[in-house]
């Protein structure tokens, strides 16, 4: 809270959101191309495979299993239930607490298929993970690059 009694501004949402569209752009390119691999920074890497869902249910056999690594396990020993639900708007993913239950919403529609992707759904059980104030602030932005390592690889840290 600030002086004011309200939350403490969001001021690095847009960074942390325009990082990640950098991210999927490199994984799209790669896939265009038909290769795994891109230059980053003059460095040659091999990009992990990026799962993607095609419903609602999968996601959720997706972020059951990413809670259940015992990598993941170890580095959040104590991690409430987490649940997906489907979201009828196609702009948006988005996580909420509820009464100690984590709930990820995405779209699960024709035209948000950029939401049924790994890494959307990474940012979104990272929000689970890391209750911080401000969302997108250092402690998230810390939150997100390890459950990415943990989950994906050195390669996706290293982006």
């Amino acid at each position: 809270m600030n002086a004011e009694g309200s939350a403490p501004r969001d001021s690095q949402r847009a960074k942390v959101y325009a990082a990640e569209e950098f991210v999927r752009t490199l994984f799209d390119r790669a896939a265009e191309h038909g290769s795994g691999s891109v230059e980053f920074f003059g460095t040659q890497l091999t990009l992990p495979p990026e799962a993607r869902f095609g419903s609602v249910p999968a996601v959720q056999r997706y972020v059951d299993e990413v809670l259940a690594l015992p990598a993941v396990r170890q580095q959040w020993p104590k991690v409430a239930p987490l649940t997906v639900r489907a979201r009828r708007a196609a702009t948006a993913a988005h996580y909420e607490n509820r009464d100690g239950t984590g709930v990820i919403a995405v779209p699960d529609l024709d035209t948000a298929d950029w939401a049924m992707r790994e890494l959307v759904v990474l940012h979104e059980i990272a929000h689970h993970l890391c209750a911080a104030s401000p969302p997108h602030g250092s402690q998230y932005v810390a939150t997100l690059c390890t459950l990415a390592v943990l989950v994906m690889g050195p390669e996706l840290g290293h982006l």
